[in-house]
């Protein structure tokens, strides 16, 4: 590496701890959620957020976006949300004798998809095709979205009165679920005596933009993965597959997007390496809602029982 780029390198370094310790100050008591939430936008992947309301989900949204210097909607999905207010609507103008496509919300850096699991599985489907490719279609025309796109989704549990399990094909379009959890007393201390989050949320500054995330990107995608390493992920796809009391394991996209979270874990972590801890660190929120149980339970336990049952190595 030149003295150049290692200066680069050092600059952007300084510049991604900055990000993480504002959202930080933003997001009281959580920096692990916080670290996960950074690994999923570096490793260019959207965002599940499932937990009760008003814990920080939205935001923690908003921080993201303030600090990645991001363009900014929030749809706040309802039962009776089309998916043409979110992707957008043809609509014929008499002048030109044609119709003109007006573009919806989901034409920016980062959707807030809020309560997602509100609206009807017909309009959640609406994001699949923006999730995957980057790109929405109407009337046989495709439009290409802003880049980055990030899609950072609120979810209530299913046990909440309005909701509606989201699609398994959407689900697997999501790299990492996670939940924020109520704050320990002390975190929960700094919430009642310190600052509206608003005021805080408005006051943040961008630390990193577009340029420096794709960077960011590259750099994660440069961390090398051993054989052994390798042998190790695959054994847990395998056993995802194999296991009888999961109907659906984990597909390569799963597989592809655990080595994707891994590289950019380990390289927020500070090295050039991705060890079994790092899979470990991750694989509960990328395994956790792909899974399908066979007979009850839960996709975290099965996964939990996944890294308990294959062995490192």
């Amino acid at each position: 590496m030149s003295a150049i780029s290692a200066l680069h390198d050092d600059a952007l370094r300084a510049r991604l701890d900055a990000a993480i310790a504002q959202v930080n100050q933003v997001l009281l008591g959580k920096p692990r959620q916080v670290k996960l939430a950074f690994t999923c936008l570096i490793a260019g992947g959207h965002l599940l957020l499932e937990d009760v309301p008003g814990v920080g989900k939205t935001t923690l949204a908003h921080a993201l976006a303030a600090t990645f210097a991001l363009d900014f909607q929030r749809v706040q999905f309802t039962s009776d949300l089309l998916p043409s207010d979110i992707i957008g609507v043809s609509v014929y103008e008499r002048e030109t004798g044609e119709f003109r496509f007006h573009p919806g919300p989901i034409f920016t850096g980062l959707l807030l998809a809020d309560e997602i699991n509100r609206a009807t599985p017909k309009t959640q489907s609406a994001l699949l095709e923006a999730m995957a490719e980057g790109q929405v279609t109407v009337d046989g025309q495709t439009h290409a979205l802003p880049q980055p796109f990030f899609v950072v989704a609120t979810q209530n549990p299913l046990d909440l009165a309005g909701t509606f399990p989201l699609p398994d094909s959407q689900l697997d379009r999501f790299m990492l679920r996670l939940s924020l959890d109520y704050p320990d007393p002390t975190a929960e201390r700094a919430l009642l005596t310190g600052s509206d989050r608003r005021d805080l949320l408005a006051q943040l500054q961008p630390q990193l933009d577009a340029a420096s995330l794709a960077a960011l990107l590259r750099q994660s995608q440069a961390i090398t993965t051993s054989g052994a390493l390798l042998d190790y992920l695959q054994a847990l796809l395998q056993a995802s597959r194999r296991h009888p009391d999961i109907r659906v394991g984990l597909s390569p996209r799963a597989g592809l997007a655990l080595l994707s979270a891994a590289r950019a874990w380990a390289m927020l972590s500070g090295r050039q390496h991705v060890l079994p801890e790092d899979i470990q660190a991750l694989f509960v929120g990328l395994a956790g809602h792909r899974l399908v149980p066979a007979r009850g339970g839960d996709g975290d336990s099965l996964a939990r029982q996944l890294l308990a049952d294959v062995a490192v190595g």
